[in-house]
């Protein structure tokens, strides 16, 4: 695989930022798909699925890459989905439902090489306990960072940090909305060593 063949399915800086860490070439393109989940489906079902369908949806215009997709969903403990709020109110009644409250984060990871059809996926868990938050506390944090664009209305990079009292799982790179540690993984049986730079 040639050094410009390997394209992140995202426009989030994020995720960027979180890609650059492992020292690989790669360009960006943002996908269009449909990120409403359908009816009945589990939260780990619909990660993967938008994860799939965002490294899918480039493939036909990118026949020679392969191609990163990732996406996360949240839930409470009731399994209420957390998606990304929007707006200023929506979000500040995901954090008011956090408050006290165990999180769980699931971020699906899809690999998926346009040349071969081959499509490898992971989900990615990891658990939020939130702090019992003030609704002043909740103001200023949305003010401060403005998260609307962010499934659970924080941005775990910033002062979202301070949000939490407590965090569980693999790898903390999941609540920023890329696996690191699995995306590793699947690269290594694609034959890409981040470690040794083969490619």
């Amino acid at each position: 695989m040639n050094q410009t063949d390997l394209l992140l399915a995202s426009s989030s800086p994020y995720r960027k930022q979180l890609l650059d860490r492992l020292g690989l070439p790669f360009r960006c393109q943002s996908p269009e798909i449909d990120e409403q989940p359908r009816p009945g489906e589990d939260p780990t079902a619909l990660a993967v699925r938008l994860a799939t369908e965002k490294a899918r949806a480039l493939a036909p215009e990118n026949p020679d890459s392969l191609i990163i997709g990732s996406d996360q969903v949240a839930t409470l403990p009731d399994n209420t989905l957390l998606g990304k709020p929007g707006n200023h109110e929506q979000a500040r009644k995901q954090l008011a439902a956090s408050s006290g409250q165990c999180v769980r984060f699931l971020t699906g990871l899809a690999v998926f090489d346009a040349r071969t059809n081959t499509l490898k996926t992971r989900c990615e868990s990891f658990s939020a306990q939130f702090r019992d938050l003030s609704d002043t506390e909740i103001e200023y944090y949305l003010k401060k960072e403005q998260p609307y664009d962010c499934a659970g209305s924080f941005k775990m990079e910033g002062l979202g940090i301070a949000l939490f009292e407590a965090l569980e799982g693999r790898d903390p790179n999941s609540l920023v909305g890329l696996p690191l540690i699995a995306l590793i993984d699947v690269l290594k049986e694609f034959g890409i060593n981040p470690l040794t730079q083969e490619r």
